[in-house]
């Protein structure tokens, strides 16, 4: 029987940089249409977008999209996860795939890994993915955010940081001796309902906000993340206007010569 979970794909009208970003034009069509026919593609059995903005609701509604109004004032998006997950009545034990709003190119296939690798780990609440980090810049890059997993594949910690720490040849300018020692996490989520459920009466841990990575308030209350090696390349998602730049030239279509 096919592994049946939900898709939820947020998406906030306010952006600092992007303002209205999630109907920012991308050849021809708004940026959230093509990140929620990418959660069609996948084996979701629903895919719901979770918005605070009348506007992404029209627009949405229109391609024929399951669209729930959210509040405004939610700390995290997990936080405004489990909004949705309440107003959908889900099953404590129903999986749910957090899609960022403004990954317009993810694989329909890490959707597809990450529900799959939390229903293969039962003691897990949330499964995510990584990939490896082969640069030095990324590594030391602190908007890229770096995980360290156990034998099991679990995540030990979560860091804008360089870790590992290797000691003995981080030297100036360093270098990366063992390109499989270090993980750029990919923030594609799955998780268990109850769970969710549980992670909206928690504050803010204050590992959470030193990172600035809500994740840890999970890892910090005891629960176990698993962290799979993603099996597709995940292109970087919209956060600046050169993104966009990029994005429009990779999906607007070639001209045709006469």
């Amino acid at each position: 029987m096919a592994l049946a979970f939900t898709v939820v794909i947020p998406a906030r009208y306010g952006s600092s940089r992007l303002p209205g970003k999630p109907l920012l034009d991308i050849a021809g069509e708004p940026m959230i249409a093509h990140v929620w026919r990418r959660a069609c593609q996948s084996h979701a059995s629903r895919v719901v977008i979770a918005t605070d903005d009348t506007r992404i609701q029209a627009a949405m509604q229109l391609y024929g999209a399951e669209v729930v109004m959210t509040r405004q004032d939610h700390v995290s998006g997990t936080d405004r996860l489990a909004e949705v997950v309440d107003q959908l009545s889900l099953d404590e034990a129903a999986l749910v795939v957090n899609v960022q709003g403004d990954e317009p190119l993810i694989p329909p296939a890490l959707i597809n890994q990450v529900a799959e690798r939390l229903a293969e780990d039962s003691e897990a609440s949330i499964a995510t993915l990584a990939e490896p980090i082969t640069d030095v810049d990324s590594l030391f890059n602190p908007n890229v955010v770096k995980v360290v997993r156990s034998n099991n594949g679990r995540a030990l910690y979560f860091s804008r940081a360089p870790i590992p720490w290797d000691r003995d040849h981080f030297a100036s300018p360093p270098a990366l001796l063992a390109t499989d020692a270090w993980l750029r996490h990919i923030g594609l989520y799955a998780y268990r309902v109850g769970f969710l459920h549980a992670y909206s009466d928690w504050p803010a841990s204050s590992l959470e906000q030193l990172e600035q990575l809500e994740q840890l308030r999970a890892l910090q209350h005891g629960h176990a993340i698993q962290v799979a090696l993603a099996c597709d390349v995940n292109p970087a998602g919209i956060d600046t206007p050169e993104d966009l730049d990029r994005v429009r030239a990779l999906l607007s279509p070639v001209p045709q010569k006469e």
